[in-house]
């Protein structure tokens, strides 16, 4: 489950110092993640740029760095989140020619073309979440996944590892999710929630009670943890959902969007029986997961336009508006690819 190897990094932006540090940052997780000297260019004049528009605008935010490593995928995703004044006029903004005043002077059109794939949501007064990725393109498969996946995964501040962890095992049709937290933050929660993922990955083809079943078997040395299991299914448009403690999951962006039932328990400790409930999943939704680090109490029809935007943006304005400040926080967004 999540054949690719992954890490990342929050870099808070609240001083122009923290510039310097996400050009760096993102230097090395180029490099670590096996891009070209270039491409790893590309990522640094993205960081900066966004780091900067930050800094200077907005006062203070956040850019989160995810590297992507595996199944003949090297790949860097940064998310840049803030709760500044907003973009008056993207399409202007977007335009060849035009850059902030005292910026790098790349602007947000150069991090669009400079990118593999870009996405941006903003709100006069509300803020800005913008995605960019950079890709090995000699490693990228031409072969598009069926599809898209956004996450921010961060610790809690002060710890060195999240707690909550997440796993994906894509195919031609189906795609398995599962998601984790490790009660309480740091290296213990960090190794619960790791193993829970580890187990989904043993069991890729199975119905996710049977998953959740073996994460609770496989986790009684752990302190255990809060686990969920959705497994999509395109032919028969439909989401299969299992879970167990608090892990908050929705099928949002249609008219019909509900949120999906958890029992009550924790992995490792306290199941009484694994149950799987079967949802409708119209293709033009969002299966969103996440952990009790970030609060249920969001509704995605407050952001006009937010629905059609990547699922990386979408998780971004989640984690920036709903995050608990007090716990790590993972956000997944799930959608069948156009």
């Amino acid at each position: 489950m999540r054949p690719e190897h992954e890490s990342g990094f929050s870099i808070a932006i609240d001083d122009s110092s923290q510039i310097g540090e996400t050009r760096r940052t993102a230097m090395a997780i180029a490099t670590a993640s096996g891009l070209t000297e270039t491409e790893a260019g590309k990522l640094a004049l993205i960081a900066t740029e966004a780091a900067t528009n930050i800094s200077k605008h907005a006062t203070r935010g956040e850019v989160i760095l995810r590297s992507i490593v595996g199944d003949g995928v090297r790949a860097v995703d940064l998310i840049a989140i803030d709760s500044g004044p907003g973009i008056a006029d993207v399409d202007r903004a977007l335009g060849d020619g035009y850059s902030t005043a005292g910026t790098a002077g790349h602007g947000l059109g150069a991090m669009a073309r400079l990118a593999s794939d870009f996405d941006i949501f903003t709100v006069p007064g509300g803020g800005t979440v913008l995605y960019a990725r950079i890709e090995n393109e000699s490693g990228t498969s031409n072969r598009r996944p069926p599809f898209d996946v956004g996450v921010v995964r961060v610790a809690k501040r002060g710890e060195s590892e999240c707690g909550d962890d997440w796993g994906i095992v894509m195919e031609d049709s189906r795609v398995s999710l599962a998601v984790a937290d490790g009660l309480g933050h740091g290296e213990a929660a960090a190794k619960a929630s790791r193993l829970a993922v580890m187990i989904a990955a043993e069991h890729p083809s199975e119905h996710p009670a049977a998953v959740v079943t073996a994460m609770h078997a496989g986790l009684r040395a752990t302190r255990g943890a809060a686990v969920a299991v959705a497994e999509l299914t395109l032919s028969d448009g439909a989401v299969r959902y299992a879970g167990l403690g608090n892990i908050s999951a929705a099928i949002t962006g249609t008219a019909d969007a509900r949120s999906l039932v958890s029992h009550n328990g924790i992995a490792g400790h306290e199941m009484r029986k694994g149950q799987e409930v079967r949802y409708d999943w119209p293709t033009d939704s969002l299966l969103v997961m996440h952990s009790d680090g970030v609060s249920a109490r969001w509704d995605l029809a407050r952001y006009p336009g937010l629905v059609s935007r990547h699922p990386s943006v979408v998780a971004g304005v989640l984690y920036r508006d709903f995050s608990r400040g007090r716990d790590d926080a993972l956000v997944v967004v799930v959608r069948a690819a156009a």
